[in-house]
């Protein structure tokens, strides 16, 4: 039924981490130096400045879950069997390692790109939170079609496609709340919150479809062989919307708090130093 010692060897999955990593090191290392000038410090502080090793370790950090998400048994697990695993590979995909991958990264090393005046309008309007939002809702509910979804577990490189989109969309849901940008940097904390109830609200009808469906949604799962008795193709479904949901909103209401926390304490400094004047 499942074979656990397979573990996925791709040369573009494996290949492409490596390059990823590489890159990383490239710019944090050698590079860095240059890239720090780059954004405004002088010659000697920049040679002077350490290896970023905490956001280094957040980056690889993001590139094992990745791998973990889409190279492990998981994989066959949520491609063959069960409906409730192919989420959890989406959910590892969409919160700790693209979370992890934006926190890796220091302005410094990729704001010499992104503030390059050439782009920096463009990438102005579509790393704003309406678009992130936006961007995000559609990948996520659109992918989840019936059609589109099955094509995807019938089809290897639909599948990868459609894992790639899922990385990206996070990554731009994630943009205006973790942005390691000075040049695209967050928004302010009070928007934040009103970003992520917004997304929130945007994403329940996508849950609700999938938890509240009579019918099983993905013909795969519904022929697939049960790997537990008494558990069901509708068992997983409801499983895996109810995972969806509990997760995502888990997840938003706890990041809505720590930035309640930040506006509060903000608001609270502001109203000291003017009391001190």
């Amino acid at each position: 039924m499942i074979d656990w010692r397979h573990w996925h060897n791709e040369p573009y999955l494996v290949g492409g981490l490596v390059f990823f990593g590489w890159l990383y090191a490239l710019l944090a290392g050698p590079l860095r130096a240059r890239l720090l000038q780059r954004s405004g410090l002088t010659p000697e502080l920049a040679a002077a400045a350490p290896f970023p090793r905490a956001k280094a370790v957040k980056f690889y950090l993001s590139l094992t879950i990745f791998y973990l998400a889409v190279g492990s048994p998981l994989d066959q697990i949520g491609e063959r069997f069960l409906f409730s695993a192919h989420m959890l590979q989406h959910q590892l995909l969409i919160y700790p390692s693209a979370i992890l991958f934006l926190l890796g990264i220091p302005a410094w090393m990729i704001d010499p790109v992104l503030g390059a005046p050439s782009v920096h309008r463009l990438l102005r309007l579509i790393s704003a939170p309406l678009s992130c939002g936006l961007i995000y809702t559609l990948v996520i509910s659109l992918w989840h079609a019936p059609l589109a979804y099955d094509w995807a577990l019938q089809n290897k490189v639909v599948h990868v496609a459609e894992h790639l989109m899922f990385f990206g969309a996070a990554l731009f849901y994630w943009w205006p709340l973790l942005s390691p940008s000075r040049a695209l940097p967050p928004i302010p904390h009070g928007a934040r919150m009103i970003y992520l109830l917004g997304v929130l609200v945007a994403m329940t009808p996508i849950f609700a479809y999938i938890t509240f469906s009579e019918t099983i949604l993905y013909p795969t799962y519904e022929f697939a062989p049960r790997l537990l008795a008494n558990f069901s193709a509708t068992d997983d479904q409801l499983i895996a919307g109810v995972g969806m949901k509990i997760v995502g909103m888990g997840v938003a209401l706890t990041t809505f708090a720590i930035n309640f926390y930040r506006w509060h304490q903000a608001s609270e400094q502001k109203n000291s130093d003017r009391r001190g004047r």
